[in-house]
């Protein structure tokens, strides 16, 4: 459920940690993948965002370039987490997620944002500090998951094996 805070359009929601958590478990390829299915069930109708709203017309808006953003974030997200795989840290897997989802996309959601709401670029930026503290929050709470996961149980990229330091690799 979204928080409501009266400064504008876009509501505070976790859907930003999931965009975070995917690629920086699962990498660049199925942490997108992941993504990509995620909004195409929106496209075809699941009310899976705030308020509801689904179907195509759930691009048209405010929101609608933070959620391509989504992509974009993720693709980043996984490509800097895979180089660290298995033995994703804390501080590094952080970056990744300050780096792609919250720059990459701001990126593309606040020129976006100031298009719909016909606003000044420079205003629609600093509008959307507000959202910093949640989404730098969140970036956190991605990576020690991340961490936590990896330290429990190492994910291999895709098609690799995890070596289990015995010199044998399976």
């Amino acid at each position: 459920m979204p928080f409501a805070i009266p400064v504008g359009p876009v509501p505070i929601t976790l859907q930003t940690l999931g965009v975070m958590l995917a690629p920086s478990l699962l990498g660049a390829k199925r942490g997108t993948l992941a993504v990509v299915t995620f909004l195409a069930l929106v496209v075809a109708g699941l009310p899976l965002l705030p308020g509801g709203r689904a179907g195509l017309a759930a691009f048209a808006g405010a929101t609608g370039g933070y959620m391509i953003g989504w992509v974009f974030g993720a693709l980043v997200i996984g490509l800097l987490a895979q180089r660290m795989m298995p033995r994703y840290r804390f501080w590094l897997g952080f970056g990744a997620n300050v780096l792609g989802g919250i720059g990459v996309i701001y990126l593309f959601g606040i020129p976006w944002q100031a298009f719909w709401l016909d606003d000044a670029l420079f205003a629609t930026i600093l509008g959307a500090t507000v959202y910093l503290p949640g989404d730098l929050a969140k970036a956190a709470l991605a990576a020690a998951i991340a961490t936590a996961v990896f330290r429990a149980y190492p994910i291999p990229p895709a098609g690799r094996p995890v070596d289990q330091g015995d010199g044998d690799i399976g």
